[in-house]
């Protein structure tokens, strides 16, 4: 059992347990976030008893808690994998999002499994062979166009799993579980959670003549992902899971963008009311912020929405990988320890603390940090917080903007949301007193009692004011998670019910609404595998596959795969092969691709698929050209130091069975 296709579900991202705490407060129908051990962010840990404490809090809206332990995995490391599932399990959470098809053979615990976005579903045939094998999620590759999302969810079936798509935050140029340069250069698995992010690097791009194409340019580093306009047409292709990116983030990035989408799902909900197919929420309540979301406001590279709408050129963050933030005004003086600036707009407010950049002259982002702001009449003089002699290039007429609003910043270091469940009250009269019944909008009730003997019943001198009185008693809901809707008044009379009787009758209702709501929870169940198992879409398997254990490979033969070579983890690819394959085309991106000088008069012919090299001190890789599948791939080998290296450390951690063979014809 999957999601009901009907409703859709915004999860964020959570690096802790507060952080997700906030992002269910801000509106998130469901939180992902890493365990102990085994999450494919590294340094994105959390102990169980904190994410049992995150569970609590989320199970009182409806919202899931998924935890990561998308890892590929040693064969020592499954039993270890097996006791965590059962502890979070344990926990109450939802499910466990994994990559390592091994896990599947051992003993889990009755919990949803997701495909991780290190699964790289791109074909209607690897989705629904995940599916079939027992996967009720699957976050689909984020390259994919929304035609090829509608092609994958024809070939599955909505009751069965759920579409899960990015729709916010950093990409990946490689496709997620298909790059392996970190691994290569330094033993650093990506698979692992462990990525160096050589895609973030400054390179020199070289033809094969030796010329240069492109210098210290960040050629394989994208811009950050933002679907915020095509939400509309990503629930018409199937996506019902709409997913942030972004387990490194801090607290202030969760609120933002989570409130952000919240309120664009909310919209596209309140607008499909009336359709053939009315869209709901997947978790209770609604919610209310103190700030107005504006993705603008956190790091990010510039935003693209990649290849959703097809192939566009302008996806790369090749400048820098760093935030340029929003332009802010120019220089127009420069004083012996500050800098006048003219802002773009009149109502433009600078602060103490903000944080401000420019371009240098090489096209290098520098950073302008700002001590003290005063306003001079219609400009701003600015005392940096480093010395002016310091910042490269800072000359009258460069372009300002602010990557840091200090006064955004303190708005959500505060509390800046509030999540209510609306209720509707009943108070009447019962045999021994008062009655009170809450029922909340997902159907759950509960009764509180007080009583009220026949000789301390009164008839109110005014009616009108007893009423008033109930319900501004009944509906002081304080800090609980509860909203009054309506309150109805059974009385067989106009009794006046003093307020030390009424608030702790509501008291008491809403802890029974909210124990009701706790036994009223089911969690979602495990999917079951097909039987007989579904044939895997190939007989074959490279190191791409990412077989890393015992188990894994136990699997694909169960599945019909006849030729299953180890991860390269394993450290057996020792030639020159694929580091990473990936959708951007940077031939493209620079409009040297043949396709673009199809049909150019004096420029058809001439432009060829030729490689590239990229160069990074003393790191080169080579790039190559599928134009047929539009496809490009980073060509490199393992470094002997990190091989021996790594066959080290594998030696000292091998159970006594024999190592994976290659078994590639």
């Amino acid at each position: 059992m999957s999601l009901p296709d009907h409703q859709l579900e915004l999860l964020s991202p959570a690096r802790d347990a507060a952080i997700g705490i906030e992002a269910v407060n801000h509106g998130a129908d469901a939180v992902y976030i890493g365990g102990p051990s085994f999450g494919a962010r590294s340094s994105a840990d959390n102990n169980v008893a904190e994410i049992a404490r995150l569970v609590r809090h989320a199970h009182r809206f409806n919202s899931r808690i998924f935890v990561t332990l998308n890892t590929i995995l040693r064969d020592e490391e499954l039993e270890s994998a097996r006791k965590l599932a059962w502890q979070l399990y344990e926990t109450g959470v939802d499910a466990l999002i994994i990559q390592d098809m091994g896990l599947l053979e051992i003993d889990l615990p009755p919990l949803q499994l997701h495909a991780s976005t290190q699964t790289d579903i791109r074909t209607p045939e690897k989705a629904r062979f995940l599916q079939d094998a027992g996967l009720s999620q699957l976050v689909l590759a984020r390259e994919l166009t929304l035609a090829q999302i509608a092609q994958i969810r024809a070939a599955t079936d909505p009751a069965r799993s759920t579409l899960e798509f990015f729709v916010h935050g950093a990409l990946c140029v490689a496709y997620s579980g298909q790059c392996y340069i970190s691994q290569a250069h330094t033993g650093r698995s990506a698979n692992r959670g462990e990525c160096s992010q050589a895609c973030r690097l400054p390179y020199q791009v070289i033809d094969t003549s030796g010329r240069f194409v492109a210098h210290d340019k960040h050629v394989l580093s994208m811009k950050d992902n933002n679907q915020s306009e095509n939400l509309a047409a990503l629930v018409d292709v199937g996506i019902r899971s709409f997913k942030i990116e972004g387990r490194y983030k801090d607290m202030a990035y969760v609120k933002n963008i989570t409130a952000h989408y919240r309120k664009l799902l909310d919209a596209l909900i309140e607008q499909r009311q009336n359709s053939a197919l009315p869209l709901a929420r997947a978790s209770s309540g609604s919610t209310t912020f103190t700030f107005t979301p504006d993705p603008n406001q956190n790091f990010n590279r510039e935003f693209t929405d990649y290849f959703v709408p097809g192939r566009q050129i302008d996806i790369g963050a090749f400048d820098s990988p760093k935030n340029p933030g929003q332009p802010i005004g120019h220089v127009t003086q420069i004083g012996p320890n500050w800098v006048e600036l003219d802002a773009s707009a009149a109502n433009t407010v600078l602060h103490n603390g903000d944080g401000l950049c420019y371009y240098d002259l090489q096209k290098e982002l520098v950073g302008l940090a700002i001590n003290r702001a005063e306003k001079i009449g219609k400009r701003w003089r600015l005392f940096p917080k480093d010395a002016l002699a310091n910042l490269k290039d800072l000359r009258k007429g460069t372009e300002v903007n602010r990557n840091r609003d200090v006064e955004w910043v303190r708005v959500l270091e505060k509390k800046s949301a509030e999540r209510r469940i609306g209720v509707w009250a009943q108070l009447s009269e019962d045999p021994n007193g008062l009655k009170l019944t809450l029922t909340d909008e997902d159907g759950i009730s509960a009764v509180a009692y007080a009583a009220l003997p026949d000789s301390r019943r009164q008839v109110a001198h005014d009616a009108a004011a007893a009423g008033k009185n109930l319900h501004e008693h009944i509906g002081k809901m304080g800090e609980s998670i509860f909203a009054l809707l309506d309150l109805q008044v059974d009385f067989s009379q106009a009794w006046f019910v003093p307020s030390s009787l009424l608030n702790p009758l509501r008291r008491d209702a809403v802890a029974a609404l909210e124990t009701a709501r706790a036994q009223a929870w089911v969690r979602l169940p495990r999917a079951a595998a097909l039987e007989p198992p579904a044939p895997y879409p190939e007989s074959s398997l490279s190191y791409l596959a990412n077989v890393f254990n015992q188990k894994a490979r136990d699997f694909y033969a169960r599945h019909g795969v006849q030729v299953i070579a180890p991860a390269y983890e394993a450290m057996q690819e020792t030639g020159e092969v694929s580091l990473m394959i990936t959708k951007h085309c940077v031939r493209f991106s620079m409009s040297l691709c043949p396709k673009q000088a199809k049909g150019v008069t004096g420029v058809q012919g001439t432009v060829k698929a030729e490689p590239l090299q990229l160069v990074n001190g003393k790191e080169k890789l080579t790039l190559r050209f599928d134009c047929k599948a539009c496809e490009m791939h980073v060509i490199g080998k393992l470094k002997n130091s990190v091989r021996q290296q790594g066959l080290k450390d594998i030696a000292v951690v091998a159970s006594p069975r024999t190592p994976i063979p290659s078994l590639r014809t």
